[in-house]
Formats: structure tokens, sequence, C-alpha cells
């Protein structure tokens, strides 16, 4: 930074006013980016749901006894046809998998969470800590800046909206992930299940794609092309987690829309 002085006193006042007008422009973009940064880098607490699971395990405890009494069932109607008896241990294994998989629901639901947010560090702080923010490096982009502030911050308030949904959704998730797990293996209801627990894990690693998309957003700031269009690069980067979030919506209404037709 420069040092005012009688020889350079006017550009220094100039480089001063300029500077105040991005701290103008920055005040309402910090509280969004610490928002953001705190909803993809922070796991999901799903500790306030934990009552929650251990009811709707407790209702699942009871299926238990009965999808084992079907199973034996079959065990004795089978006879002597080695196809059926088969087919009667595996429908037991697969139970005693769920079983297992139910139980344990929620300390792998919340090992998933603490590994895909380690994951989501590791890229997101990688992201220089001003890509972020307006810069007044460069004069002639100040005019962009001025011009795009209020598009940008539309920007990153639909994505701190996106985000804070996900964050709901994936913390309900933990009861879903156990009814999900449940449905997996009543072969009727099979693909619910597996329509349940593969919408969970894109919501998971949704923070690891915008993650991505953004360390390569600022990356074009080195593209001497781009470094002088530095605002329009971060709309256009968190433009694309919009368009990426919208795109996986819909697909997951196509697929459910197909699994139930």
């Amino acid at each position: 930074m420069s040092t005012c002085g009688i020889t350079n006193l006017g550009s220094c006042l100039v480089e001063k006013f300029f500077e105040f007008v991005i701290y103008i422009m920055n005040l309402p973009i910090r509280p969004i980016l610490a928002l953001i940064n705190n909803l993809m880098i922070e796991p999901v607490n799903i500790d306030i749901f934990a009552s929650t699971w251990g009811v709707i395990i407790y209702m699942l405890s009871l299926f238990y006894g009965i999808l084992l009494l079907i199973i034996g069932f079959r065990f004795l109607v089978s006879g002597s046809s080695p196809e059926q008896r088969e087919k009667a241990k595996k429908s037991l294994s697969n139970i005693l998998i769920m079983m297992v998989l139910i139980q344990a629901s929620f300390l792998l639901y919340s090992l998933v969470l603490e590994i895909v947010a380690s994951m989501t560090s590791v890229i997101y702080n990688s992201i220089p800590s001003d890509f972020f923010l307006a810069t007044a490096d460069n004069f002639g982009n100040i005019g962009l800046e001025l011009a795009m502030i209020a598009p940008y911050l539309v920007t990153l308030i639909v994505t701190l909206i996106f985000l804070t949904l996900r964050y709901i959704c994936v913390s309900i998730g933990v009861v879903f992930f156990a009814l999900g797990i449940f449905l997996y293996f009543i072969e009727p209801l099979e693909a619910y299940g597996k329509l349940i627990i593969n919408y969970l894990g894109v919501l998971i690693f949704l923070p690891f794609f915008y993650s991505i998309i953004l360390l390569a957003s600022s990356k074009f700031l080195e593209v001497g092309t781009f470094s002088n269009l530095k605002i329009l690069v971060m709309i256009g980067g968190f433009s694309l987690i919009i368009i990426f979030t919208l795109l996986l919506t819909l697909f997951v209404i196509f697929k459910a829309a197909n699994s139930k037709s």
C-alpha cells in the first residue's frame, strides 16, 4: 500500500476513495460468505434428530420378528426343494445384514458426514480468500464491480438458501437413511429404498462438488483474459452451483417418477 504525500496526494486520495468504495461493497457480502463457509465445511449436526431416529429404529425393529417368521415359514413349506430353501437362506442373510445396518445407521451416517466435510474443507480452503470479495487491485475493474455487485449478492443469497435447505434435509436425513435401508432389503420396495439412499448421498456430497466448482472458477483468474473480469467469474462460479443443484433436483424428481411407474 502506497504512502500518501505531497507529491502523490491526488492519486492517493483517488486510491483511498476506491478502497473505501470496495470496503462498502464488501460489507453485505462478508456475513453471507461467513454463513456459506460454515454450511460448506462444517459437518451437519444430526444429534437433534437422535431421539426421532431412535423412535424409527424401534418401530422398524417390530418388523424384524415378522420378517423372521415369514422366512421360517418359507423354510417349512420349501420341503425338499433346494431352490426354495436357497432363496430362504438368502432372505435370512439379507435380513440379518439389514438389521445390523439399520442399528448402526446413525453411526454410519455420521461417519460419512465427517468424511465428506473433511474432503470439502481441504478443497474449499485451497480457494484464495479474496476470490469471494470485490477488490480494488485494478481500477479498470471497479466500474464493472459496481455494476455487477447486486447480481453477485443475489447469486450468493440463492446459494445460501440452497445450502440451508440442504443442511436441513441432510440433518433430517439420518431418520430417512434408516428407513431407506429397510426398504432396500424388502424386495417389492427396493426401488424406493434405493431412491432414498441415492438422494441422501447426493445431498451429502453437494458441498464437495460445490467446492470443486468454486476452486476451478478461482483458477480462471490466473488467466489474463479473466483477471479483469473477476466479479463475472465469481458470479459464474456461484451460478454454476445453482444450475448444478437445479439439474440434480430435476434428475431426482425424474428418477422418483420412474420408480413409481
